[in-house]
This record gives C-alpha cells, sequence and structure tokens, in this order.
C-alpha cells in the first residue's frame, strides 16, 4: 500500500488543467464565444471550457452571470445541471406564471422538482422529494432567494453545490457568502423570452449530431386525450401534466410519479420501462410515496407490467403516449384495475407525443 496520505488523492480533484482551446467558435453560421475556462471537463485531467452563443438572450445559459465563484468555481457538470434546471424552470413557469418553482438537479437529471405559492414552500417540498439524491445537488429557482430560504441553503447536511435563480436580497447574499465552496448565479430577468437558434448538438466521434429543439405541447387540460373507462379527476389531469413535462426533462428511458404539486419518484436512464417505474416507486419512498400519484411515461408502454406495478403500488393514474402493439391490452389493463389512463395527444388526434431525451 502506498505511503502517501490519503488526501493527496483529493488534489486531481482541485487542480486546474491548462486548456488553449480557440476564443470563438463556428458551427454553421452561429459563432460562439469563450465565456469561462473550467478547471477541467467531467473528469479531472481533461481541460474544458464554456462558450455561449454570441445572438443568445433573454434567461439562458449565455446571460448566467457568476455572483460567487465558491473556492473552485463553476464546474463542467455544473453549468451542465444549471442549463437542465433552467429549461425546466422555465417550461414550468410558462404553465404556472404565478407560482414558485424549485427544479434541483443532479447529474443532468431531476432530482425534487414541486411549485408553490412561495419560494420557501417550494424548496422545501422539492427537497422532499428524494432528499438523499438532492445531497449535493444545484438548485434552480423562478423567484427571488430572501434570507431564510437562504439560511437553508447553506446547511452542510445539504451541500448544495450551485443556487441559480433571477433574482436574491441583499441580505439572502450576505446568508449564501458564509458557505465558501456555494457558487451563486443569476438569470436574466424570466420576462423576457429566451433566445438562442433552437438547435441541439451532440458529438459523436468523427461528426456531430443536429437536431432542432425539442418542446412538449401538453401544457394545458385540453391538449390530454383520456382514452380509458375511468375519467381522471382535475386533480390527477394536473398532476398528469406537471408530471409529463419533468419527465420530457429526464434522461429515457424516463418514468416520474408525482401530485399535482410534486414530484414524488423518478427513475431515469434505464434500458427496460419497468425497471424505470420500479425505480420511481422504490425512490419515492425515501420521500413522499407512490400512493394516490399519476405515473408519467416519456414513451409508449411495450406491456401491460408497468400499469400493472402502479395499481399494485397505489397509484391511481397514467399518462403515456401511443404506439406500442399492445395498446389496447394496456388501456384495457388500466380499465380493469380502475386506473384513468391519458395520452399526450389533444382528443381527436392520432399522433402522441414522445418525450425521449438522452443527455
Amino acid at each position: 500500500m502506498s505511503s502517501k496520505p490519503l488526501s493527496e488523492a483529493r488534489r486531481q480533484y482541485s487542480t486546474k488543467v491548462k486548456e488553449e482551446f480557440p476564443d470563438t467558435l463556428m458551427v454553421g453560421e452561429t459563432k460562439f464565444i469563450k465565456k469561462i475556462s473550467m478547471r477541467y471537463g467531467e473528469n479531472p485531467g481533461y481541460p474544458a471550457a464554456f462558450y455561449v452563443e454570441a445572438e443568445a438572450s433573454g434567461p439562458n445559459m449565455a446571460t448566467m452571470e457568476v455572483l460567487q465563484e465558491g473556492t473552485r468555481g463553476l464546474s463542467y457538470i455544473n453549468v451542465a445541471d444549471m442549463d437542465l434546471g433552467q429549461r425546466l424552470a422555465l417550461k414550468l413557469t410558462s404553465i404556472y406564471p404565478d407560482e414558485a418553482i424549485a427544479v434541483l438537479i443532479k447529474h443532468e437529471m431531476p432530482s425534487g422538482v414541486a411549485r408553490a405559492k412561495t419560494g420557501l414552500e417550494a424548496f422545501i417540498r422539492a427537497w422532499g422529494c428524494d432528499p438523499l439524491s438532492n445531497f449535493g445537488s444545484v438548485n434552480v429557482f423562478n423567484f427571488e432567494v430572501k434570507e431564510e430560504l437562504a439560511s437553508l441553503l447553506i446547511e452542510s447536511s445539504r451541500n448544495i453545490e450551485v443556487v441559480y435563480a433571477p433574482a436574491f436580497t441583499p441580505e439572502a447574499l450576505t446568508i449564501l457568502a458564509n458557505r465558501k465552496t456555494l457558487r451563486v448565479c443569476r438569470m436574466a430577468p424570466l420576462d423576457e423570452p429566451a433566445r438562442d437558434n433552437g438547435l441541439e448538438f451532440k458529438r459523436v466521434a468523427g461528426g456531430l449530431l443536429i437536431q432542432k429543439r425539442f418542446e412538449s405541447k401538453i401544457t394545458s387540460p385540453e391538449s390530454v386525450d383520456v382514452v380509458s373507462r375511468r375519467k381522471p379527476t382535475s386533480d390527477e389531469l394536473e398532476a398528469a401534466i406537471f408530471n409529463w413535462i419533468v419527465a420530457s426533462f429526464t434522461r429515457s428511458n424516463a418514468v416520474v410519479i408525482g401530485q399535482k404539486d410534486k414530484v414524488h419518484g423518478i427513475g431515469s436512464g434505464q434500458r427496460s420501462r419497468i425497471d424505470a417505474a420500479e425505480n420511481a416507486i422504490r425512490l419515492s419512498r425515501r420521500g413522499y410515496g407512490p400512493e394516490n400519484c399519476v405515473l408519467a411515461s416519456d414513451a409508449f408502454m411495450p406491456f401491460t407490467d408497468v400499469v400493472e406495478l402502479a395499481a399494485s403500488s397505489g397509484l391511481t393514474a397514467i399518462i403515456a403516449p401511443l404506439g406500442s402493439i399492445r395498446d389496447e391490452e394496456v388501456i384495457r389493463r388500466a380499465d380493469e384495475l380502475n386506473l384513468a389512463f391519458m395520452v399526450t395527444r389533444r382528443p381527436g388526434e392520432i399522433d402522441s407525443e414522445r418525450a425521449f431525451l438522452h443527455r
């Protein structure tokens, strides 16, 4: 065994790697400008930098302002988490413009999401979704951070990495400064539209994938089709929309369960849909539990197993797209189990919305 102190093994995580990337990059006609030279990339020892789109405006990562760098500055993973959290928070804000939204992100996946009348209550609800996974999270809000919330955010038991919000009171900033490792960032005002070129880029070895950015159209009761014998209650319908939006920002295969004001469990990044559902239900027991929840599945169900699991776990409704060769069998099984089944399309339409995400 090495005689070197174990503390030396931690040194790589605080050692900055020199990067020599160009000041600007062009992708087609879109210009990107280097904004941050980072400590390292996804892993220590590899150079990294953050570029912003020259013409981007409004509340997005191009206009993000660092108010407090912390002892290590923003990391590559922090910026990716902030981006996902901001996109989800903005989408929910467009649906619930008068409510406070709290989005907690870990490794580019939501780990807690909630809405409430006050920012403090939204955070408390979001944290309660999965307190274990929320440790070390990036916290994104659509509201001004005030003194009482700031006191919770600096608690060492939470180990929060980043707080990203459109505004902070002076008292809140003073409190947040007491946690030296915390990064504090301000987003552009939410009453401005977020603008960039609307394209998503994904690097592959020897090439580049480009697609138009996905934007869910499931934003109101009118955008949902009910295909089950039992009709959803108004609370179930609200919960279906809220949790569908969260699922659309969750790595596939994704299953999200929750109620109309908060997520209860998230199953993400699984190869099998039943595994995602089992994880969502299992992880919900760290917080609010699965009972009386609605299940949102980001793609169709190839078998009846998810429906059966939902019913046996105390869930009451499902929202998902259609497209399986077993759609009729799945819906029939939901009827047998008295589950409301909602489809991600408007009544009378044929195609339904799928929400795969691979990032």
